[in-house]
Formats: C-alpha cells, sequence, structure tokens
C-alpha cells in the first residue's frame, strides 16, 4: 500500500499519532492530568474514563505519571458528522443502515459510514467537523469511513475511503496538527494537515496527486518517501512505483475567453491551446472556491461545451491536464450568462440577400415571452453608431431609412416586462448582412433594324424577360422569352399591331419593373402561291407596301 504523508509540522507531544496511529492516538501525561479529565477532554465523556484505563493497563488511574504516554484509542473519540455545502445532479448517498441510496440535501448531516457516489453529471461538497472543505467530483464512489473529533473543538480525526474518481479537499492549516484527513484509495494512503490538493483513484489503479497548495510526500510500495511541493504532482503506478515529481501545468491565459455568454441551449468556449496539454478541464460553479460545481466537462481539444445554466453570474474555471493525467493549475474568472429572453429569429431580408438600394422592411418572428423588440442597423463592423436603433411593441418589424447603394448588417433582440415594470433586454442574434445594389432599369427606349427587329442598351451580365399582347393589358400573352442579349425579332408574329414590354433582369438576382409598353406594328409579309413567304435576294421576307 502506498502511504502520502503531509510535510506540514507534525502532531504536538499532547496530541501526537504513533506511526501506526490510525487506531489511536498518543497523550503525554502532565501534572495534573486525570483519566476522567483525559475523557472529558478527549472522549467528550468523562464516564469513560474506564476505558482508557483499560486500553492503557493503568493499574491505578489516581496517579498517572508525568512524561508517560497514554493512547486514545480511535474507537472511543467521538463521531462529528459531515454536513452537506452543496449539491447538484446525480448524486446518491447511502446511510449507515440504509437499505437504499437517496439524493442528499443541503445542509444534511452525513454521519461515519456514509457512502456518497456521483453520477457523469454529479457534484456535491461537505464539510467536515474541522472546517475542512471536500469537494466530491463527477463520476467518484467514496464512503466517509472515519469522522471522529480529537482532543478540543474544532480538531479531528477524518478518513475518507476513495474507490474510484476524485476529490478535492481544502484543509485549513493549523500549526498545532490538530487537524488530520487520511484519503484512502485501493493503493494509495493521503494524510493532510494544511493543504490543498487533489487525489484521483484512475480506472487502472494509478494514484494521481496534484498539490495546490503546502506539499505532500509521497511513498510508493516500491520506495521511500518523495516530496512534492506546492505547483507538482506525482503519478504512482498499479505497481506501487512512484515517478518523478514535476510541474504542474500552468493556469491557462483568460486573455481570449469570453466574459459573457449569450447562448439558451449551450455554453460554448474556444481556449488557447497550452504546450503539454493532453486535455482541458472546465467547470462551471457559482462561486470562485468551486464549492457549488454546475457543470463540469473534459475536452481533448480546445472547443468545450456544457449544457446552458440559468441567467446569472458564475465562475469559470479551467486547467490543462498533462500526459500523465495531472490535472495543472486552475485560472478562475467571471463568467455573465445572459440568454433570455431569446431573440427572435430573422425572416426578412434573408442573409446575404442582394436588395434594391432604397427604404427597406426588416421584419422577424415573434418570441412568446416577449412584448417588445429592438431592431438595429448598421452600415460598418459596428453598431456603435447604428442607421436604425427602434424599439416596436407588437410586430417585430421596422422600416429603414432610404439606403444607398452599400453593405448592411441588421441584428434583433427581445425584451420582456419584469414584475417591477421594468424592460429586459435579451441578447442580440448574431447579425445578418444583406446587401443594398441600386435598382436595375427597364429599357427606356428601343431601336428598330427593318420592322421588327428590336434592340436596346444594357449592362454586362444582364438578362431581359419580354413579354409580348395584342391587347394592352397584357392579356393572352403572344410571347414571353428570357433573353440573354438585348435584342429581339418579331419575325414569327402574325402581322398588325403588338404591345412590347421588357424588364432587365440584374446579375444581382433583381429585377426591375416591366417597362412601359412600346407599340410595334408588324407588316404584312408577300406570300407565293404557296403561302410562303417571298424573300429579297439578302434573304429577308418582302414586306407589302
Amino acid at each position: 500500500m502506498l502511504a502520502l504523508l503531509a510535510l506540514a509540522a507534525s502532531l504536538p507531544p499532547a496530541a501526537r499519532a504513533q506511526n501506526a496511529g490510525t487506531d489511536s492516538l498518543e497523550h503525554t501525561v502532565v501534572p495534573g492530568d486525570t483519566l476522567e479529565a483525559l475523557a472529558r477532554g478527549y472522549l467528550d465523556d468523562p464516564r469513560q474514563w474506564p476505558a482508557l484505563q483499560q486500553a492503557n493497563g493503568i493499574a491505578d488511574p489516581r496517579r498517572l505519571q508525568p512524561g508517560s504516554r497514554i493512547l486514545i484509542p480511535h474507537a472511543l473519540l467521538p463521531t462529528r458528522p459531515a454536513r452537506v455545502q452543496f449539491t447538484h445532479g446525480q448524486v446518491r448517498a447511502t446511510l449507515p443502515g440504509a437499505q437504499a441510496p437517496r439524493a442528499p440535501t443541503a445542509d444534511e448531516a452525513l454521519p461515519e459510514g456514509t457512502r456518497l457516489q456521483t453520477g457523469g453529471d454529479g457534484f456535491i461538497s461537505i464539510q467536515l467537523h474541522d472546517g475542512s472543505t471536500v469537494r466530491v467530483q463527477a463520476d467518484t464512489d467514496l464512503r466517509l469511513t472515519r469522522l471522529r473529533k480529537r482532543a478540543r473543538p474544532g480538531s479531528a480525526q477524518s478518513v475518507i475511503e476513495l474507490q474510484r474518481g476524485t476529490i478535492e479537499p481544502s484543509v485549513p492549516p493549523a500549526s498545532d496538527g490538530a487537524r488530520r484527513l487520511d484519503i484512502r484509495t485501493p493503493g494509495a494512503t493521503a494524510s493532510v494537515r494544511g493543504t490543498r490538493f487533489s487525489v484521483n483513484a484512475t480506472a487502472d489503479a494509478r494514484t494521481l496527486t496534484a498539490v495546490t497548495e503546502g506539499t505532500v510526500a509521497v511513498q510508493g510500495s516500491a520506495g521511500g518517501a518523495t516530496p512534492v511541493p506546492h505547483g507538482h504532482g506525482l503519478a504512482v503506478a498499479a505497481n506501487g512505483l512512484a515517478g518523478t515529481p514535476h510541474a504542474l501545468l500552468p493556469a491557462p491565459d483568460p486573455a481570449q475567453w469570453p466574459a459573457s455568454v449569450h447562448d439558451a441551449d449551450f455554453v460554448h468556449l474556444h481556449l488557447p491551446p497550452m504546450a503539454g496539454a493532453s486535455a482541458y478541464e472546465v467547470q462551471l460553479a457559482r462561486d470562485a472556491d468551486l464549492t457549488q460545481v454546475l457543470r463540469a466537462a473534459t475536452s481533448r481539444s480546445g472547443a468545450a461545451t456544457l449544457p446552458a445554466v440559468e441567467d446569472g453570474h458564475y465562475q469559470l474555471a479551467v486547467r490543462a491536464i498533462d500526459a500523465d493525467g495531472l490535472p495543472g493549475q486552475r485560472t478562475v474568472r467571471p463568467l455573465s450568462v445572459k440568454a433570455h429572453p431569446i431573440p427572435p429569429l430573422y425572416a426578412a431580408p434573408a442573409a446575404a440577400a442582394t436588395l434594391a438600394a432604397g427604404v427597406l422592411r426588416l421584419s422577424c418572428t415573434g418570441v412568446a415571452e416577449a412584448g417588445r423588440y429592438r431592431l438595429q442597423l448598421a452600415s460598418g463592423a459596428s453598431f456603435d453608431q447604428p442607421l436604425l436603433d427602434a424599439s416596436t411593441d407588437g410586430a417585430c418589424e421596422a422600416a429603414t431609412p432610404a439606403l444607398p447603394p452599400g453593405q448592411y448588417q441588421w441584428r434583433v433582440a427581445s425584451l420582456r416586462r419584469l414584475a417591477d415594470g421594468r424592460w429586459d433586454q435579451g441578447p442580440f442574434a448574431a447579425p445578418q448582412r444583406f446587401t443594398a445594389v441600386a435598382p436595375p432599369q427597364a429599357p427606356a427606349s428601343l431601336g428598330v433594324r427593318g420592322a421588327t427587329h428590336l434592340f436596346w442598351p444594357a449592362q454586362p451580365g444582364q438578362r431581359f424577360e419580354l413579354q409580348v399582347a395584342a391587347n394592352a393589358d397584357f392579356s393572352p400573352l403572344l410571347a414571353d422569352e428570357t433573353l440573354a442579349r438585348p435584342e429581339w425579332s418579331a419575325d414569327a408574329l402574325p402581322p398588325g399591331r403588338a404591345f412590347v414590354r421588357i424588364r432587365t433582369l440584374d446579375a444581382s438576382g433583381l429585377a426591375s419593373a416591366f417597362s412601359t409598353p412600346h407599340l410595334l406594328t408588324i407588316p404584312a409579309r408577300v406570300q407565293a402561291g404557296d403561302g410562303l413567304p417571298v424573300t429579297s435576294g439578302d434573304g429577308q421576307p418582302l414586306q407589302r407596301p
């Protein structure tokens, strides 16, 4: 078995544990000591002095020799339950004598012998009698094997058996060594008196220790104790061989982290890569001490996604994990979540649409909890000086000012009425861009070659729709053609008057209105006796004069 022994100051003579002293404390007798007084101080019950007499084989309890040593069996020490500080997600507690586990509640007392199990989204923080805090991470199974008071208020002897998973204890320092916490894994024991570190019992039977405060000595079954100072970690293999202590990865740089997030479904984080990192651990908590963790994830890449939380202010903690699986130093910084009321969906214009410059209509869907909407329009990359900043009750829509050709972006947010009458604005939707272009113009004039061949000016890339009808209302149509070139021949139409109108189909995708109708007279053609047209020497049909 491994033994991890804290290198903090050893216990004073008045309350010093033996090397094998997981079963008893050792008290050095001073003048005036009596077994009754010792039973009162250590066991909270002066009537238990005979038990001390029997355990130590004392012939005359009234004659204690100063300087002699008396053992205080741990089995006689009074128990002091742990208290639940916070619990979240799938957490189960099986109390001594209980037939089945159940969910613990805040401030519940957990007696000695309680088993705690957390699921993939579970987290629980407990406080021991001496003020130590133990943060139990997801996918962890442990038992509170011993929760005992020692000599005086604030002193304790606690033992936690960690079967799998990770716990992070914080033991307040005590110069007299009155606080002692032992963490036992299937192959290790961690004994601390005033430090902050983590112990992980891995699935492959290794024990990982990362020290963030104080100093811990790691002793493998195959060798002596190795000191692991602050900011270092050590991995011990399943066979008991301890590796070499090495520096933990530094705390990540939070410069690129967001100060706020606005997604109602997820919390997305993009972390800059760190040399030596094989993964990243992300936690979202209510407090900077991470005693109230709500979300946690481990990511192999620099992108991490957590399930969404309610709007509010949180603490985001990130640390890198090295190739041995040891977690590095943490960076903790505030993170604001503001996702409600959710923004509307864009209706028109469509994303990346090209529109005719001028006055445009912006519209979006409604949101059930919203009573007002805010629409902004900008021509640049930011909305610092918007061209439009309109709040509208009812429908989510607004008209823009007359827009010249250019690139634009717009965004929209929902507002809800709070109980005190104030309006609460949710986040803006991601900006949506569109392009305004000069609207294409229908041909204003037509040129005629011969009697039936029309042509007109055009811009490169333009196409045209041409309609011909015998009536000015263009019903019915004699022809409806899409033309790739700005010209058309009416040779196929019967003689007589015809109304012609044309609209331009611009390369931008916009279409002009139809032009004012043009009146075209198509002359009768000279026909031979067989009904075929008579042509001139150049092949053109002869027209009647």
